[in-house]
């Protein structure tokens, strides 16, 4: 099904707008701080591996109710949050990264970030060069265009900026395709057709190396974005698989350009947090110069994360998703050893009550 009305709600806005208001920053209170630090030094004290911390490992008794009305905003509201005023500069990389695990841990179910089965990933240069098979671009400092993750929800903390460059930029999917609809309805048809996407080399056994999947998809009233041009022309190396007509191109074209004009900029700073839901959004990060010394350059900590709350997705997205079904833990990278998700069930990460709600069908 394809809207031919736009798609109306608060996911659809326009970077102009949130620039002029900041009802979408969040700042923590004193006392929240106080209590993940507590819950931090209490794992820490147990000797808890950090992949094994569970929300109930983490209890966070005012901080929760908060991150409760965020997810409610991440999957209802406009799909972007940033929660700022964690003090990171007070804690050793150690203890921040039990810190950012056990808040996500209040928000889903973190998912596997790449074939190494990386389940808290770290975003900084490691030199990677943008455009070959394998690349990925969070480990590296060349501008990175519009994409979406493999989760609902992606969470980054800003631990350390870079010494220029690395700014954030976020745009609502939604409100591109409601542009689309108005100025090129005949180029948003051809974005719910099959575009063709490279693996780059994550591929699970059985799989090929690249996959068929539309970048816009309608379900049960609820609008999903799966999107990496990147990928798209990746994937035009494979001789099997089909050229790119210039009606593909241009559409694609049209999507990056209505991205710039509708985004919203921002400059995370240390201790900010910012949390995304993939369906409704984009983001992107411009290029960066990094400090000389080690200890300076930039570090983001990243989770992938599926959420209890989450939508139903057209079954065409299965191929990129593994399941579709609302509530279902989804997403990520299928790892070469490792698990894909954290744990394997609700009930295991949340709790008999949380299972019992996360399988309960998605508000439409």
């Amino acid at each position: 099904m394809i809207p031919t009305e736009p798609i109306q709600g608060p996911f659809a806005w326009h970077g102009k707008q949130l620039a002029a208001t900041s009802e979408w920053i969040e700042r923590l209170e004193p006392q929240e701080v106080a209590e993940v630090e507590a819950a931090m030094r209490a794992v820490k004290s147990r000797g808890m591996p950090l992949e094994s911390v569970r929300r109930a490992d983490f209890p966070l008794p005012t901080l929760a109710r908060r991150l409760a009305r965020i997810a409610q905003e991440l999957e209802e509201g406009r799909g972007l949050v940033l929660l700022r005023g964690l003090p990171v500069t007070q804690y050793p990389e150690e203890e921040t990264r039990f810190i950012v695990w056990g808040i996500g841990a209040h928000l889903g179910i973190p998912v596997s970030q790449s074939k190494n089965g990386e389940l808290l990933g770290e975003v900084r240069d490691l030199g990677v060069r943008l455009g070959t098979p394998t690349s990925r671009g969070y480990r590296s400092n060349e501008h990175l265009r519009y994409h979406t993750d493999r989760s609902d929800v992606v969470l980054l903390l800003c631990v350390r900026k870079a010494k220029r460059g690395g700014l954030s930029r976020v745009a609502s999917s939604v409100a591109i395709h409601n542009e689309m609809l108005r100025r090129r309805p005949d180029l948003l048809k051809l974005l719910y057709q099959d575009y063709y996407h490279s693996r780059q080399g994550e591929e699970a056994p059985g799989e090929g190396p690249w996959f068929a999947k539309p970048v816009f998809g309608f379900c049960d009233g609820r609008f999903s974005s799966q999107y990496s041009r990147s990928f798209v022309e990746s994937a035009q190396r494979f001789p099997e698989v089909p050229r790119l007509t210039a009606a593909q191109i241009e559409a694609l074209d049209l999507l990056a350009a209505l991205a710039d004009e509708l985004s919203l900029e921002m400059e995370l700073e240390p201790g900010d947090i910012q949390l995304l839901n993939n369906h409704v959004t984009y983001h992107s990060r411009t290029g960066y110069e990094d400090h000389e010394d080690p200890a300076r350059q930039r570090l983001l900590y990243r989770l992938w994360l599926s959420t209890p709350n989450n939508r139903r997705l057209p079954p065409n997205f299965a191929v990129i998703w593994d399941r579709t079904e609302p509530g279902a833990i989804r997403g990520g990278v299928p790892p070469a050893k490792g698990p894909r998700y954290a744990f394997p069930d609700w009930e295991t990460a949340w709790g008999s009550r949380a299972a019992r709600s996360s399988s309960e069908p998605a508000r439409s």
